[in-house]
């Protein structure tokens, strides 16, 4: 079985290049995306504990995998120096039930969800977007900047977090000077002539982030933060307004924006799962003046994606340690033969 640590995982990326990963990765969503009805598909089961909650991801396809995530969510966490947000995640054979590669996944999160926003974002948002708002400058962030990069030229992008550190992290670390970068005294300033908000906080409450007076006509929104049940960013009013995309419509309305609505006025919302827009069964955005919405959650397709293509890269680069967690017999019956050492104790 394979193992990628973060180690083995900071390998493979500098030898693939995060910018071709990320291209990549695109492209297999953009696959996985449009063999939807091959997947089975459950809505994320989630344990609400103290401080956060505890996620896990399942999916299987038809062909070859079966993928699952662990991941958490904790708020708090940076006060006691801790990541909001850490997960782990396993690809397995279905052919026979063997686990192939158990992987590092908070990276691997980062980069999926970038990946994600950038193609709805490539399908939703007006072609002629340069400016980009960040809202939340967390983990999260820098990974968003870099998946906008790749389907839009951004040429000015505008950034507020409440955490005036977090800023500064930023800052240093899209320090780009092809770019306008411009901090940001509140979200409302952040928002100004922006074309893409990309919208990603930790706050777990139904709070508004982006305000309804702030939207105006031909914006893209990337609603990223509101992902678990009692978690929203946006103003509610901010919705009937918006042509809405959501992955998966069973654990959207669950943890997403539109979890406030009735269940039939959220789908009378909806317009559309992404499925339906990277197939070309739905036209992602008719013209320039209308407001877009992605109400992102994350879904374990997404993981699939990155999983295996993580796999594919691993096996080409030759990276990753081999360890049994599974035994090794020869006699397939015979698992208490496993213990049995070959020496014996003095």
């Amino acid at each position: 079985m394979k193992i990628i640590s973060v180690e083995s995982l900071v390998r493979l990326l500098s030898h693939h290049g995060v910018d071709n990963f990320m291209k990549d990765l695109v492209g297999s969503l953009k696959r996985d995306f449009g063999r939807w009805q091959s997947f089975t598909k459950m809505p994320r089961p989630a344990m609400h504990v103290s401080g956060g909650v505890l996620e896990l991801m399942p999916i299987c396809d038809n062909e070859l995998y079966y993928t699952f995530k662990y991941v958490n969510c904790h708020p708090r966490n940076p006060l006691i120096g801790k990541q909001t947000v850490v997960a782990t995640g396993q690809l397995s054979a279905i052919d026979t039930g063997y686990p192939l590669m158990f992987s590092e996944m908070t990276i691997l999160t980062a980069l999926r969800t970038a990946a994600t926003s950038a193609l709805a974002t490539d399908l939703m948002a007006r072609k002629k977007s340069h400016t980009l708002a960040i809202i939340g400058t967390g983990t999260q962030s820098e990974f968003q900047v870099r998946g906008m990069q790749l389907v839009r030229e951004i040429k000015e992008i505008r950034y507020f977090d409440i955490d005036a550190a977090a800023m500064d992290k930023f800052e240093k670390n899209i320090d780009d000077k092809d770019q306008k970068l411009v901090r940001c005294k509140n979200a409302l300033e952040a928002t100004k002539g922006a074309d893409i908000i990309t919208v990603c906080t930790a706050s777990k409450a139904h709070v508004e982030v982006l305000k309804n007076d702030w939207i105006k006509s031909g914006m893209h929104i990337n609603a990223l933060g509101g992902d678990t049940v009692g978690k929203t960013e946006l103003e509610q009013n901010i919705l009937p307004r918006c042509k809405i995309v959501v992955e998966y419509f069973d654990q959207s309305y669950m943890e997403g924006e539109i979890q406030r609505l009735e269940k039939t006025e959220a789908e009378k919302l909806v317009y559309a799962e992404l499925y339906e827009l990277v197939s070309g069964r739905k036209k992602g955005r008719e013209n320039d003046r209308q407001i877009t919405l992605f109400d992102s959650v994350g879904i374990a397709l997404e993981d699939y994606s990155v999983l295996r293509l993580t796999y594919e890269l691993a096996e080409k680069y030759k990276i990753g340690e081999e360890l049994n967690l599974t035994p090794v017999i020869k006699n397939p019956k015979d698992l208490f033969g496993s213990l049995m050492l070959e020496y014996s104790t003095p």
